[in-house]
């Protein structure tokens, strides 16, 4: 005689249980938790965007504010001045002495071990307006007493180079998330109609495509961005940067998405929407696109930091940003000679800045199209 049970299942068929209704987020969030470079990349860009956002709380000083030009970096030090241990760090302030440069015959600025500046976090500094409505004065880090600090030196005019770079961040950032987001948006569109419907179509957009891609890139750059009269906007000039950029990136992604589309439109679940009558755009947007977009998630995690080198190298030459904006690109612009990188190697800061963006967006999109792969 058979017996039925109330009883629960064990704790084993729950698990399987859950695991099979999984969504397909989830089931990717879960293989990306086990890769470290993946998991590392996406901390590093969630901090990345948190210093772009909150650019004046996280920089100790006003990114205009001047000081001593070509200032030496200035290094956290648990010593007093006698060598003894100090619990709280400090930095010694930079004074012009009475020697000068053997090169630049400029004074050579040296510490100031007499008048020592305890370092804290959430330390009262220069005054600003976070989003452009929030009056604030606290920074993440600084000085004690509201004094500059200048943990990476400052340039030729004395404005301190980290806070500049973090500014930077939000210019260099934006340009490369909005570029992308057009590339994205117009590539995978015309990727979509073009492979979806064909025929003819589909053969005008691919000529279309090629032409756009047969294009020396940089010469164009070099030669759009040169069009704009120096005495424009800085946001006409931004934007036109920006224009320039989507104009000749979304190419190659509606290329890729092409193939995708053409490989997704022959498999039996799509022609058997055909066949029950579903339209066009219900077959696009129900089962073409989502089976196209872990495709273009992976890629545009990979596109940005082609962008963002992009900006940098176009602003070291001018064709980029101009000033009062700042950038990470124009900040190179003062790297331009030999002698200043020989004799101030400080400014070069920003090239670690560009250099740690690329690699988290890399490492996150490996670690995502591991993850994307198997499901």
């Amino acid at each position: 005689m058979l017996a039925f049970s109330n009883s629960p299942p064990p704790p084993e068929e729950k698990i399987k249980h859950k695991s099979g209704n999984e969504s397909y987020i989830a089931l990717v969030w879960r293989r990306l938790k086990r890769s470290w470079t993946g998991m590392g990349g996406l901390t590093l860009v969630i901090l990345l965007l948190l210093m772009a956002i909150f650019a004046e709380f996280v920089a100790p000083l006003d990114p205009k504010a001047t000081d001593t030009g070509f200032a030496p970096p200035q290094v956290a030090s648990f010593r007093d001045k006698d060598g003894g241990f100090a619990f709280q760090p400090r930095v010694y302030a930079l004074v012009e002495t009475t020697d000068l440069d053997p090169v630049t015959f400029q004074p050579i600025v040296g510490p100031d071990y007499d008048h020592p500046r305890l370092l804290g976090f959430f330390v009262k500094g220069d005054p600003y307006y976070l989003f452009g409505l929030i009056p604030g004065d606290r920074h993440l880090f600084g000085t004690t007493d509201g004094g500059p600090v200048h943990f990476l030196g400052t340039d030729k005019f004395g404005r301190d180079v980290l806070s500049r770079a973090i500014y930077g961040s939000r210019i260099s950032l934006m340009i490369a998330l909005t570029v992308v987001a057009i590339v994205t948006i117009v590539g995978t569109t015309v990727g979509m109609i073009s492979g979806y419907f064909g025929g003819t179509l589909d053969a005008w957009i691919q000529r279309f495509v090629e032409v756009v891609l047969a294009f020396p890139q940089l010469p164009l750059y070099l030669a759009l961005t040169s069009l704009i009269p120096v005495t424009a906007p800085t946001n006409v000039f931004l934007a036109f940067v920006i224009i320039v950029m989507s104009a000749l990136g979304w190419a190659q992604m509606s290329r890729e998405v092409r193939g995708k589309t053409l490989a997704l439109a022959r498999i039996d679940y799509v022609r058997a929407a055909m066949a029950v009558g579903a339209t066009d755009r219900r077959i696009i947007l129900q089962h073409i696109f989502p089976n196209v977009m872990s495709h273009v998630i992976v890629t545009v995690t990979l596109a940005i930091p082609s962008v963002v080198l992009l900006e940098s190298f176009l602003g070291f030459l001018g064709f980029a940003v101009k000033p009062p904006l700042i950038s990470w690109g124009l900040m190179l612009q003062d790297t331009s000679t030999y002698s200043v990188i020989g004799s101030y190697p400080w400014i070069l800061s920003p090239v670690a800045f560009v250099l740690v963006t690329v690699f988290a967006f890399n490492a996150l999109g490996d670690g995502l199209r591991d993850a994307i792969d198997p499901y």
